[in-house]
């Protein structure tokens, strides 16, 4: 696994300008990826956002298995959160998220309304790593392409607060927080999903986090994608990643087949996947 640089002064300057915003909002959009909802998480967000009202976003659903989204909605509530799971790509539930929004801030609404605010109107802010969709989830909320502010003359440097509805607010993405890989798995699952840049990691070690995975939770998805049968499809991976270079017409380059594995994987070929559940990894 290359090493994937986590700067303590980028993360101060980021983590600054998140708690310079928290000030402005009434709560926080969450995003994370639904097939490792906590290791596409920065470790430092929790202490970050506080006691801030919080709507967890699991983006990519479709990609997902849903067995295992359900029980990490049930988690999140557990601890104080609301949740809920979409996918932005394809703009599936995401209308629900001002609306969970307004339901997570009924007690201030109603007092905007007793004081006689006519039309009460809720602020948040969306965060979360790269490339767990957060942009294609603020875009697809109001309805277009948020614009980019700050690098041309001319273009304002102020808060830029994008309308969703009436009654929902949101502040333009503040400094990106990337997760620290202190543990070499959760760098695996983020390479797996496509989170981080291929250059960053090896392809046969992913391969193989990922055959192996696969060979545990959807044998019968392997078997059926790359016509193996039972012996082969519990052959130890490094074994078994021998084989599939064969059979998929890579000889012996093993290199190779890895890179098929990741592929296949992140294109949804071995069925929707998740690498991570509550009650295990995400204590």
């Amino acid at each position: 696994m290359g090493t994937i640089q986590w700067f303590p002064g980028h993360m101060a300057k980021a983590r600054n300008q998140v708690q310079e915003k928290l000030k402005l909002v009434d709560l926080v959009l969450e995003v994370v990826d639904a097939r490792v909802p906590e290791a596409s998480r920065n470790p430092m967000m929790n202490e970050i956002v506080g006691a801030k009202p919080r709507i967890m976003v699991l983006n990519k659903k479709d990609l997902a298995d849903p067995a295992k989204t359900a029980q990490w909605i049930d988690y999140y509530r557990s601890l104080g959160y609301e949740a809920i799971a979409i996918d932005a790509q394809h703009a599936k539930r995401l209308n629900q998220i001002p609306a969970l929004a307004k339901q997570l801030m009924a007690a201030k609404l109603a007092k905007q309304k007793a004081r006689g605010i006519r039309n009460p109107s809720l602020r948040a802010m969306c965060i979360g790593i790269p490339n767990v969709g957060k942009s294609t989830v603020l875009n697809r909320l109001i309805k277009k392409n948020v614009a980019v502010t700050g690098n041309r003359p001319g273009v304002t440097k102020n808060q830029q607060w994008l309308k969703t509805d009436e009654t929902l607010s949101l502040l333009d993405t503040p400094g990106i927080l990337w997760p620290k890989f202190d543990d070499e798995t959760i760098g695996m699952k983020l390479a797996l999903t496509g989170a981080i840049a291929d250059s960053v990691f090896q392809e046969d070690t992913v391969g193989l986090y990922g055959l192996q995975f696969f060979q545990q939770e959807a044998p019968d998805k392997l078997r059926f994608l790359y016509h193996l049968n039972a012996d082969e499809v519990t052959l130890p991976a490094h074994e078994l990643m021998v084989v599939l270079a064969g059979k998929m017409g890579f000889g012996d380059n093993y290199n190779r087949a890895a890179e098929r594995i990741i592929f296949d994987a992140r294109q949804g070929k071995l069925g929707p996947f998740t690498l991570e559940v509550p009650d295990g990894d995400a204590e």
